[in-house]
């Protein structure tokens, strides 16, 4: 894969159409995508479904006004393959991972649904604005049941029923030399008035959102996976007839773990002395592991009283 290529992934665009109340976001995730996955040796299955969720978290997290802001997609289920899935984004980084059971997983078909994947379950979309006030941020979530064929179908369900907000997302993921590539657009109708959450009722039959649905799901699973293809020609290919289209980068996007030993640390110390004991193992080592990066974090009792 040439340099040239790899500079179209990995750095989301933002668009608007104004004339039609439209925003969209696009992404093509490659390095950071796979960097994720190495973490952890995934099954195919759950290795796909994983990287639709982070091109959907890459997707929502890019909406967020304030850098210090966070977004987090989790979808869980209690009798399913996969028990849990989350993944988050805060100023361009993203992580993610899941919990799955091996056995289970093996009864599902070749192409799973997501019903197969997870059974009887919910997603949750959080969002998490620096700004305590009610109107500028502070914590906002949704729950929906987890139902369609894929995650991004909950997706476009969390978006109706939580924000009435009509939303279109469509991804693809694909294998390119060895390597995940993923890609995802998602474009929504905002209606006139459109002031932080304060929004109009959107109307999923309005004819702006109509033309702008039927444009939008022209694009193919071919063009979103295409290493070689920039983003901003993708959105001229889509809506090269309207009068305007106003394009962004957003963040360039990088594996986001946060873990930190340090900080670990400190967490652990604040905790009283017996229970440090109690934690620690035969070595005399708090062993603290991260899911996200799949790292250990041997913290000793005897740097703790120190």
């Amino acid at each position: 894969m040439s340099d040239q290529s790899e500079t179209r992934c990995d750095q989301p665009l933002r668009f608007s159409i104004p004339a039609l109340n439209a925003r969209g976001r696009l992404v093509r995730l490659d390095a950071v995508l796979n960097d994720v996955l190495a973490a952890h040796a995934y099954p195919p299955a759950v290795e796909k479904i994983l990287a639709e969720a982070l091109v959907l978290t890459a997707l929502l997290g890019t909406t967020l006004k304030d850098r210090e802001g966070q977004l987090t997609m989790q979808a869980q289920t209690e009798n399913g393959p996969i028990s849990l899935l989350v993944c988050d984004y805060i100023d361009g980084a993203v992580r993610g991972y899941a919990q799955f059971d091996l056995v289970k997983l093996a009864e599902v078909p070749a192409d799973p649904n997501l019903f197969a994947l997870f059974g009887k379950g919910y997603l949750a979309v959080t969002f998490d604005r620096p700004f305590p006030d009610a109107q500028a941020g502070g914590r906002y979530q949704g729950i929906v049941p987890l139902e369609g064929d894929t995650l991004s179908d909950a997706a476009v369900q969390y978006f109706d029923q939580s924000e009435q907000l009509p939303t279109f997302i469509r991804v693809a993921i694909d294998h390119v030399g060895g390597r995940c590539i993923a890609g995802g657009l998602m474009v929504q109708y905002l209606p006139d008035g459109e002031v932080g959450r304060e929004r109009l009722h959107a109307r999923a039959d309005h004819p702006d959102w109509e033309h702008v649905r039927i444009l939008s799901e022209t694009i193919t699973a071919a063009e979103l996976v295409d290493p070689d293809l920039p983003l901003e020609e993708i959105a001229w290919r889509l809506f090269h007839e309207e009068q305007q289209v106003r394009i962004e980068p957003a963040p360039p996007m990088t594996k986001g773990c946060r873990c930190d030993p340090h900080h670990i640390r400190d967490v652990i110390a604040r905790f009283p002395a017996s229970e440090r004991v109690e934690m620690a193992d035969e070595q005399g080592d708090i062993v603290v592991n991260c899911e996200f990066c799949s790292r250990t974090f041997p913290i000793s009792l005897a740097s703790l009283s120190n």
